[in-house]
């Protein structure tokens, strides 16, 4: 069954809507063997959004969102990104043989989301400028020209989409977490799962949990309350300095009685080594940042003792090898093709 259609009596769709679906949904809801004893929260699990089919959780808003703009017609798709974004756009548009148009930061994006982009066949614009300036263009171009329709999180039907990760999450687990955990970059997600708790907690009366959000130091608007004109972070995909879903983020976070910090880079790669060398899950570094922040509220003397944890990894770690080149060391031992060689290192 394909996503909308199985949540569709929760999203914006009538008997004109196009039920498309390129296998986005049903991630891997994991359950932590390691992590989860240096946390010592009673259970900890990761949302593997990385397994969609462009690489992130933008497949499950940009269905909705494509369907739309196919209902309404629309010949051309058109967002601003830092990568993910421009690459699920591209891959729908593709698919539903709609131009898309992406416009990203000169300089930077992610060589694997680029490439991701390249290969779909969409038109790139590259902006002399930060996200938020490619975004008001976007913005601009799409409200003058009825046929581009617009796939940025400013369009209602991404966040209707996204929400379905909470129902996934409630319907696998049975409950809902205590804790939910995301990056935080243009606020459109954590502002979804917010709204996906509050329907099944009126559906099936669900506790709802605390939204925790983390966002990177240096592009923390949200944590500090006022625009970041030039965000700087190595986790791209957060490399956001003023927030579409701003306000909504705020909403979920007071509505849930939730929390947002904001955590260096340094724990961002420290995380980012964690989640692979003792998870087995390999994930970009806005992923690694929802890792890094549970260790760092735990050093703060947070007692998570008793709660259960859903932390949302966002996108795959291939979308980012460049990252991986960079921050990931090589080590090997190199021997001659002779047993007795291969037998003195395994001895050691």
């Amino acid at each position: 069954m394909y996503l909308i259609e199985k949540y569709k009596n929760f999203l914006p769709i009538n008997s004109d809507t196009p039920l498309i679906s390129m296998g986005e949904g049903f991630t891997p809801l994991v359950k932590s063997r390691n992590i989860v004893k240096d946390i010592g929260c009673k259970e900890l699990y990761f949302k593997l959004e990385g397994c969609n089919p462009s690489g992130s959780f933008k497949d499950r808003g940009m269905v909705m969102a494509v369907s739309k703009a196919l209902e309404k017609k629309a010949k051309k798709i058109i967002c601003a990104s830092t990568g993910n974004t421009s690459a699920s756009a591209a891959a729908f548009g593709a698919y539903c043989d709609l131009e898309t148009i992406v416009l990203i930061p000169e300089g930077k994006i992610s060589l694997g989301k680029l490439s991701q982009t390249v290969a779909y066949g969409a038109k790139i614009i590259s902006v002399r400028g930060n996200f938020d300036q490619a975004l008001n263009l976007v913005k601009e171009i799409a409200d003058k020209q009825d046929s581009i329709e617009l796939v940025n999180s400013l369009n209602p039907n991404r966040i209707h989409g996204q929400k379905t990760g909470a129902f996934e999450i409630v319907d696998e687990l049975g409950y809902s977490p205590d804790y939910m955990v995301l990056p935080v970059g243009n606020a459109g997600n954590i502002t979804a799962y917010w709204e996906g708790y509050k329907i099944y907690h009126d559906l099936k009366n669900i506790e709802l949990p605390k939204m925790t959000g983390f966002q990177a130091m240096n592009s923390a608007p949200i944590v500090n309350n006022a625009p970041v004109k030039n965000p700087q972070t190595i986790a791209t995909a957060i490399r956001i300095g003023n927030p579409a879903s701003w306000n909504q983020a705020k909403n979920a976070l007071e509505e849930s009685n939730g929390s947002i910090n904001a955590i260096e880079d340094d724990r961002i790669i420290e995380a980012y080594k964690h989640i692979a060398s003792m998870e087995g899950i390999f994930v970009e570094p806005a992923s690694s940042i929802t890792i890094a922040g549970l260790y760092d509220m735990k050093n703060k003397n947070y007692d998570f003792s008793g709660q259960s944890v859903v932390c949302v990894l966002t996108g795959s770690g291939l979308k980012d090898p460049g990252f991986a080149e960079t921050y990931l060391e090589l080590e090997q031992q190199i021997i001659d093709p002779d047993i007795n060689a291969l037998e003195e290192i395994l001895l050691v």
